[in-house]
């Protein structure tokens, strides 16, 4: 064993950026330069596969064990076989456990020779019969007063004591080597997290809002009331309401007046993200985890660490994913996909739906555990119809936006104008009000306001009047837009969304049609 030549293997790796390929380096050159038949590191880490690790009956705990992140070497009866596999009887060792959890436990060397006569340290004799191995000697991992892991090597000759004082050098050395490459993960982690949050905020201010809650109906008063109440906790709250009822900014107004407000609230919208890709979008995923994961991703439950994740329509989570949620919203724990390490994150949920989620339960379609885990704090968003005071200051916020945002010449709301707002029913609530007052904004480019509030019904020739200047009252209306939507539904085979869908068809948003479905008590028989 020479000290120049391993310390060479150092010197390669004292730049490396990934500790995988440190470790590797490092056990594949003792197996070269030192004339090992095996070469192993383990690293310390948390316990992981505790129900299944053959170690278990011996393991004192199930915090903190030996991790084999490394290993390399080739036997002497077998020439093509290879052991550079991580997996096998010995991927864990307790702590102060046989020789390995023993030297980390101590952070002092151990060398054995003789391992045929030495039954005491030598458990697999059989091993060590058919390749001949004669001494073990291991090394702790020191770096900095702490104990990373264990370094090991299994020769076919004798070792000394230079042997080893040679090896406590490398060790020394390849500990600094493995926490420098450490350092650059964590910092390499910590700025593709920092890119991600920016992306994830440009996102966030390209999207839409209503603005700051505007209004001072007795019922928004007491919408006030409850987000008062339960933002100075960290309670998980599941926001209730009709689509369009403005749900992600009752979400805001809980983040920014809890003691969180200094740290991200990160959105999800569980209805925009496809099946496959939950797992990835909560909980992140590693480099090769699968096709087109060219490196790794944070999660949007590592992004929200320290703040608060918004779930959106948290009902269309797959059932088969919702246990997962479940356990972290339990134990504040998750796994990155691909990656066998635990990851901790502290966050607070706001779960939002306008599904009755208790229907859906009794139904199988969501785990009634996580419905229950979810609504600690119920907060239920009244619709735009059963807040119409409000109409008046809401219009007037989205008419100086709209002016604003378009570059066109203030519009002025008149009486009549508020009479008319307050007289329709909103379906579509205040994404629909908002919609309308711009649309409006757009089309007088500053003259009189004109709102458009009906959508134009495709009348079937059969039943469409023969009087084209007759006016219609607002319930035959209200008939004629029932029977356009269940035509589309009808001739697209009850699809509300996507291509092919109703929605589509009617030139709606699925979310506008299946708010309208509902209030007008459209449902397939």
């Amino acid at each position: 064993m020479k000290l120049q030549a391993l310390q060479n293997i150092v010197l390669s790796v004292s730049g490396e950026y990934s500790v995988d390929r440190v470790l590797d380096a490092l056990v594949r050159g003792l197996v070269q330069e030192a004339e090992a038949a095996l070469a192993r590191i383990w690293l310390i880490r948390s316990g992981d596969i505790c129900a299944t690790c053959r170690m278990r009956p011996e393991c004192p705990d199930q915090v903190r064990c030996l991790h084999l992140a490394a290993s390399d070497g080739a036997s002497r009866i077998e020439t093509e076989q290879r052991w550079d596999r991580i997996e096998g009887d010995y991927q864990r060792f307790p702590i102060g456990i046989r020789k390995v959890g023993w030297i980390a436990a101590q952070g002092e060397a151990l060398m054995l020779n003789d391992l045929a006569t030495n039954r005491e340290w030598a458990f697999n004799q059989d091993w060590i019969q058919e390749e001949e191995i004669r001494c073990f000697a291991g090394q702790p991992l020191l770096f900095r007063g702490e104990v990373l892991g264990v370094l090991a090597v299994f020769s076919r000759e004798e070792m000394g004591d230079h042997c080893l004082a040679i090896l406590r050098t490398f060790a020394d050395q390849a500990a600094a080597a493995i926490a420098n490459a450490r350092a650059f993960e964590e910092i390499d982690r910590l700025r593709a997290k920092l890119e991600q949050e920016n992306e994830y905020l440009r996102e966030e201010a390209r999207g839409g809002d209503y603005g700051d809650i505007v209004g001072s109906s007795a019922a928004l008063r007491r919408l006030m009331e409850q987000i008062e109440l339960v933002a100075r906790t960290d309670a998980t709250v599941l926001i209730q309401g009709e689509s369009g009822t403005g749900k992600e900014l009752i979400a805001r107004a809980i983040h920014e007046k809890s003691s969180r407000a200094g740290r991200p609230l990160v959105r999800v919208n569980c209805a925009a993200v496809p099946r496959e890709l939950f797992e990835s979008e909560f909980f992140g995923h590693v480099r090769g985890a699968f096709t087109g994961a060219a490196r790794d991703r944070a999660g949007r439950f590592a992004l929200a660490d320290g703040g608060t994740l918004f779930l959106d329509e948290v009902g269309e989570i797959p059932i088969e994913l919702q246990s997962k949620l479940l356990r972290v919203l339990q134990e504040g724990q998750f796994e990155p996909v691909g990656d066998d390490r635990t990851q901790s994150a502290d966050v607070r949920v706001i779960a939002a739906t306008n599904r009755s989620l208790v229907n859906d339960s009794t139904a199988t379609r969501f785990r009634p555990d996580l419905y229950y885990r979810l609504s600690v704090f119920p907060i239920q968003v009244p619709p735009l119809r059963e807040r119409r005071d409000d109409i008046p200051e809401l219009a007037l916020h989205f008419l100086a936006s709209a002016s604003k945002r378009f570059g066109l010449p203030p519009a002025t709301l008149k009486q009549r104008h508020v009479q008319e707002l307050q007289a329709y029913d909103w379906p579509g609530n205040i994404r629909e009000l908002q919609n309308v007052v711009e649309r409006a904004v757009i089309t007088t480019q500053g003259r009189d306001l004109e709102f458009e509030l009906h959508a134009t019904p495709t009348i079937p020739a059969t039943t469409a009047p023969a009087d084209t200047e007759r006016i219609y009252t607002e319930a035959e209306m209200k008939t004629f837009e029932c029977d356009n939507i269940l035509r589309a539904l009808e001739a697209t085979d009850w699809k509300v969304g996507g291509d092919g869908g109703a929605a589509k068809l009617l030139g709606m948003k699925p979310t506008t049609l299946a708010s309208r479905m509902k209030v007008m008590g459209i449902a397939r028989g």
